[in-house]
């Protein structure tokens, strides 16, 4: 009986406590860690047990100015940089080279004018449709300037007409068959004498004198030369001309400087057309004056006997040492009969 009260007596307290333990608040959670902060910084402020302080951080400078506000709405695109002069000058569109031509002149006969171009010392028949040294294509001849395409960039350009050589005044034609000079357009005539008319008289007198040299017969077959000589008192600088041919009676074999412009003294160049024409560009440093002098050779071989071939000058520009031009009279045709 004692023992079974005694067991009910202990479950009795035990289950008070249980009740008191369950019933007890709890301590706040804010409490708590306020505890924990303030034990933290009584451990912080406390001194080390060797009794020596804590070392102080330095005080830092700040990194620099502020730019700006750093929320501020911006565009964060990069400004495309201002190209520098060398980038600009390659961005420049290329440019052809320097005109290596220039106007030289132009012989008339019958109406038609024919114009020069010269390169240096080199003159020569400008044609339009051809192409200069393989880059400058003639795309229009106009009495008042010539137009050239440069062919690697598409560029035009135009050349005045108008002498570079100093050459300014026409050239006086002389009839084909008798020699007779030809009163250039608007000269005074002989019932109304001038001052003029006797300067062009006196010219006349001294102008320069031309000639064929060749053989009077030739075989089919059988090639010849035959030679353009000239006289004249004053030196001679550069002679552009057109020559015809008898194309279906002789073949052209080769055309070359004479003596007068050769031995390396001048340059020299030609063209030979179907048609029967041969356009040549002659010209000297220090050709001097000439006697009799051979301007011109050139070689043919007959191709039909029994007929009469013919060579002329179609026209002519004689050009002194300050490219003057020089009066002169128009030779005759050149004549060969053609033997079998």
């Amino acid at each position: 009986m004692q023992r079974r009260t005694r067991i009910v007596l202990i479950a009795a307290a035990a289950a008070a406590v249980a009740v008191l333990a369950y019933l007890a608040p709890e301590p706040p959670v804010a409490q708590i860690a306020s505890a924990v902060r303030s034990g933290a910084r009584e451990s912080a402020q406390a001194p080390p047990a060797t009794g020596v302080a804590p070392a102080a951080l330095p005080e830092r400078a700040a990194i620099g100015r502020p730019r700006g506000e750093p929320f501020a709405v911006r565009s964060w695109v990069a400004a495309a940089p201002a190209p520098s002069k060398t980038q600009q000058q390659a961005a420049a569109p290329p440019a052809p080279p320097p005109m290596p031509y220039k106007y030289a002149g132009k012989l008339i006969r019958e109406g038609e004018a024919q114009l020069f171009l010269a390169k240096g010392d080199v003159v020569f028949p400008v044609v339009r449709g051809e192409t200069l040294d393989g880059a400058y294509r003639v795309e229009s001849v106009a009495p008042d300037e010539i137009t050239l395409l440069y062919v690697p960039l598409g560029v035009r350009e135009r050349i005045p007409v108008v002498s570079a050589l100093g050459n300014d005044e026409p050239v006086a034609q002389a009839h084909a068959t008798s020699g007779a000079p030809v009163a250039p357009a608007g000269a005074p005539s002989a019932q109304a004498p001038s001052p003029t008319a006797a300067a062009v008289v006196a010219r006349s007198a001294s102008r320069a004198q031309l000639r064929w040299d060749g053989p009077e017969r030739v075989r089919a077959g059988s090639s010849f030369d035959v030679a353009l000589r000239v006289t004249s008192g004053e030196p001679l600088r550069a002679s552009p001309m057109q020559l015809r041919f008898d194309a279906g009676l002789l073949e052209p074999v080769t055309v070359r400087p004479g003596r007068f412009y050769g031995a390396g003294n001048g340059n020299f160049s030609y063209r030979v057309n179907p048609d029967g024409t041969i356009f040549v560009g002659v010209s000297g440093n220090d050709a001097g004056s000439a006697s009799d002098a051979e301007l011109l050779v050139m070689t043919f071989r007959p191709v039909k006997a029994g007929a009469t071939a013919e060579v002329n000058v179609a026209s002519l520009n004689l050009l002194g040492t300050a490219g003057r031009a020089i009066a002169h009279a128009q030779p005759g045709s050149f004549r060969t009969s053609i033997t079998p």
